[in-house]
């Protein structure tokens, strides 16, 4: 029942799914510094990035911090209710350097090496194709940029499984809570 109402390979969860969630995530940011992980990831001034199934956008006013006023934070989800979420918190919370854009399941909405640093956190699992969003990934991020994706709720062999089958992502380092990957030049 867990897997229907969240979603697994799904992209898209159903919008009471993502009511739920928002709440659950509101409590959490509320007692955990979860943004603290941002810090590891090397983001510096004057940067593009991509929050990438940003959700409510518990990450958007560190990351917004952490590129200054000369960068740029994209917050980018497939659920339009994700997207409302985090243009509120734009408004609210006056992040001038954070655009939050809709994705389609297979296009995201970004120029082709526009991004330095791509961070998707606890959303892989729920990709239903992820050689087509790996790949749509690589076409956005920069031939030095970043990937820093998590497993998701799904093992950390079946997350890699998926990396290496797209072809389009080499697994540099891994942490307890993410992996780090550099793009694979694709050819087009």
């Amino acid at each position: 029942m867990r897997v229907n109402i969240f979603g697994r390979g799904m992209d898209r969860m159903p919008d009471l799914a993502f009511r739920i969630i928002a709440l659950m995530f509101k409590i959490r940011d509320t007692f955990i510094q979860k943004d603290k992980l941002l810090d590891e990831f090397g983001i510096h001034q004057g940067q593009s990035i991509v929050d990438y199934g940003c959700g409510p956008g518990s990450y958007i006013r560190k990351a917004s911090e952490l590129v200054g006023t000369g960068g740029n934070v994209y917050a980018i989800d497939i659920h339009e209710l994700a997207i409302e979420s985090v243009k509120k918190r734009i408004s609210r919370e006056n992040l001038h350097n954070v655009t939050a854009l809709v994705a389609s399941k297979e296009r995201c909405p970004l120029s082709d090496n526009s991004i330095n640093i791509i961070y998707a956190l606890d959303m892989f699992h729920m990709v239903a194709n992820p050689i087509i969003f790996l790949k749509e990934l690589n076409r956005i991020c920069k031939p030095d940029g970043i990937l820093f994706i998590d497993n998701g709720h799904q093992k950390r062999d079946t997350a890699k499984t998926k990396i290496n089958a797209s072809e389009a992502w080499k697994i540099m380092e891994e942490k307890r809570r993410y992996m780090k990957c550099r793009p694979i030049k694709l050819n087009r």
